[in-house]
């Protein structure tokens, strides 16, 4: 059994940035994703990374500002976001996967997922 916290979200004006961080207990070795829902929109992909960090994945609306990174030694996977806009409002939360998959777009499907974390409210002021 995988549980997930995540921590960082908040307010930042447009431009700003936010660090989110997502904390695991149990394994540090499972692959991990990031993903995001706006109020009335379903819940979209955003990142990915591999167990061992060296495979990441963006969904292309956050290419060049987001990053994701983990520290296993700490069962911590991190998103850093940079040059936030007002559509990057929305709860954002991280899960987790024991599979790995040869093909990449299925890191992209929550359903791949099999544990999640209750989310963390990202807020952007335009």
């Amino acid at each position: 059994q995988v549980q997930l916290v995540e921590s960082g979200g908040g307010l930042v004006q447009a431009g700003g940035s936010l660090r989110l961080s997502c904390s695991a207990s149990g394994r540090s070795t499972d692959n991990m994703g990031w993903f995001r829902q706006a109020p009335g929109k379903e819940r979209e992909f955003v990142t990915a990374i591999n167990w061992s960090g060296g495979r990441t994945y963006y969904a292309d609306f956050v290419k060049g500002r987001f990053t994701v990174s983990r520290d296993n030694a700490k069962n911590t996977v991190n998103l850093q976001m940079n040059s936030l806009k007002f559509e990057d409002t929305a709860v954002y939360s991280c899960a987790a996967t024991t599979n790995a998959y040869s093909n990449s777009e299925y890191y992209a499907q929550a359903s791949r997922y099999d544990y999640w974390g209750q989310g963390t409210q990202v807020t952007v002021s335009s």
